[in-house]
């Protein structure tokens, strides 16, 4: 495997290395890092293997989690890989030590990335999930996997297949689970954790947006928003928003959902989900260069206020189903 004998030649010949995933990793993101991470360990002992990201309630029980770094801690490196995500998308922090990198990785599965800008690249659109991905590395290093790399790469298994219910899952994808499962880990256990289980104040988050959702295009189409406003009245965070959309897709009748989230005076991240007909990730990469995603799954961070956003992205949906 070409890529596997690039990579660690790369980080062999460095003194330490950053692994991060975009700003907000999800599950497949984080358990893809930190099963890289212990791996690397290992193969090059000699070099220091940081990871980035905030783990949140939903992975700080996976093994590696309570080390990962903020992005205030985070220094400079001659390495820096991006996995499941692109350098466009990085916190500010990472995004300086990415640009101070004497070499810099990418190890991603989604289409819209691009393969500019990295010294070794690698997408592969056709992966389920970066965790594959991963899996795949391991497997050409010789690496043994135990229970610790079976929690971390099943996390981001079954966050990128919806526990294997979405159109990417495939008899691969179940011989890979099939040996995770194997080494002894709780597969239930993970499940509810990492898609089922939220706090309260997600909970709480969770119904006000779905009271205040609202159906455009014939009901084809659900919009739902949280401002700064409704997060501070519940209590809530960005860790609470997981999930949200996915449940406004499920609606009958929907086949496309967007989520908006204000994030600041002139900025919105937009979650849009599709049940197939709209290629969302094309969607959002014609709202925002930076936007993309899978074709039912994709997101973009957009330079308007809330409302403004809310306007341009629903005229987007209605027209993306004419």
């Amino acid at each position: 495997m070409h890529q596997a004998h690039l990579l660690l030649d790369a980080v062999s010949r460095s003194r330490s290395v950053l692994l991060t995933g975009p700003d907000g990793p999800d599950g497949d993101s984080i358990g893809a890092c930190l099963a890289l991470a212990r791996a690397l360990r290992g193969l090059a002992p000699g070099v220091r293997i940081d990871v980035a990201g905030q783990p949140g309630f939903r992975y700080d029980w996976l093994a590696g989690a309570a080390d990962m770094l903020s992005d205030g801690q985070v220094g400079t490196y001659d390495g820096v890989v991006v996995l499941d995500g692109d350098r466009t998308r990085l916190t500010h922090g990472v995004a300086r030590a990415f640009a101070a990198a004497r070499w810099t990785g990418l190890i991603d599965h989604h289409r819209s990335s691009g393969l500019d800008g990295y010294t070794l690249p690698w997408l592969e659109p056709a992966a389920e999930s970066t965790c594959i991905m991963v899996y795949d590395l391991l497997a050409a290093w010789g690496v043994a996997l135990d229970r610790d790399y079976a929690e971390a790469l099943y996390t981001g298994i079954i966050f990128d297949t919806g526990a294997f219910r979405y159109s990417n899952t495939r008899a691969s994808t179940h011989r890979v689970a099939a040996e995770l499962l194997a080494l002894g880990i709780e597969h239930w256990t993970i499940c509810e954790r990492v898609l089922m289980e939220r706090r309260f104040t997600g909970l709480r988050l969770h119904a006000r947006v779905c009271d205040q959702a609202r159906l455009c295009a014939g009901s084809r189409v659900v919009v739902g928003r949280i401002s700064r406003a409704t997060f501070a009245e519940l209590g809530a965070d960005e860790l609470d928003v997981e999930g949200i959309v996915d449940a406004l897709q499920h609606v009958s009748g929907v086949e496309v959902a967007a989520l908006l989230v204000e994030r600041g005076a002139s900025r919105t991240k937009v979650s849009l989900r599709s049940r197939g007909k709209v290629d969302v990730a094309a969607l959002a990469q014609s709202l925002s260069e930076h936007g993309g995603g899978h074709a039912k799954a994709a997101g973009a961070s957009l330079p308007w206020a809330l409302p403004d956003a809310e306007a341009r992205v629903e005229a987007a949906l209605i027209a993306a189903l004419a």
